[in-house]
């Protein structure tokens, strides 16, 4: 696009603008430049690669700059629109060249990219707890079962009430924003029911309405469709894979705070 512009650029400048040079009778003249010298209009006729000359009375001045103007306008806007197209494109790849190329996710404080740390969570049933650090399959048993965080409070704290977070994956996982449930002590991820037959996961999480927007291959952007209230919140990362009772989960905590 940059190439088209420089050659059309170069043309403009070698050959100059050609315009229509309007008549009373609806006809027109293409032409690169033309004016008025007492009861005659002199102009060059780009057609015919000469100056020649018509009296006034039958060109239509008015239209014709009216016209002129309106094309050199929307020519500006044009030129101004594929610079900011290419000013964010630009600004674009500097921003996902600076996310780290390690999994997990991330969060642009001015011009300084921060890792969101990844939550210990426990996965809590009527018979087993354990805490995970890492994304890895889950089994529980039938049932319910709860996943916390430890503490009511997360450490990673943004202002933002729409807060963009950069996500890169390992490998193709669904993800999103939830809302955590703060409870004594800890906050609340999700609940999780287990069908004892067919071991199927009914997992209830308060997720968010949110945008996605790929980025990279294995990198993405997240950010809310709605502002946010204050309170606690966290980036989770999950498979729909529910065979054999298993849960895939990671959590990356925060806290919304004006």
């Amino acid at each position: 696009m940059r190439a088209v512009l420089l050659l059309v650029l170069s043309a403009a400048l070698l050959f100059g603008d050609t315009f229509k040079l309007w008549l009373r009778d609806g006809d027109f003249h293409l032409v690169r430049e033309y004016k008025v010298e007492g009861d005659r209009v002199r102009y060059y006729s780009t057609e015919r690669g000469d100056w020649e000359e018509i009296p006034k009375a039958l060109v239509d001045l008015e239209r014709t700059e009216r016209e002129r103007k309106a094309v050199n306008e929307a020519a500006a806007r044009e030129a101004q629109e594929q610079d900011e197209e290419d000013k964010a494109e630009r600004e674009q790849r500097r921003e996902i060249a600076s996310i780290p190329m390690d999994t997990g996710a991330y969060y642009k404080v001015g011009e300084q990219i921060k890792a969101l740390p990844s939550a210990d969570y426990q996965v809590i049933t009527s018979k087993k707890r354990k805490t995970l650090q890492v994304l890895s399959p889950v089994p529980i048993v039938p049932g319910k079962a709860s996943v916390v965080i430890q503490g009511e409070h997360s450490k990673f704290v943004v202002s933002d009430e729409r807060p963009s977070f950069f996500l890169r994956l390992a490998k193709q996982e669904r993800f999103g924003i939830i809302s955590l449930t703060p409870k004594k002590n800890v906050r609340l991820v999700e609940n999780i029911s287990i069908v004892p037959v067919t071991k199927q996961n009914i997992e209830e999480r308060k997720q968010m309405e949110a945008f996605q927007q790929q980025l990279d291959a294995g990198l993405f952007r997240v950010w809310p469709e709605k502002a946010l209230t204050p309170g606690e919140y966290a980036l989770v990362e999950y498979s729909d894979d529910q065979e054999n009772g298993e849960v895939d989960l990671l959590v990356w905590d925060f806290a919304y705070r004006p």
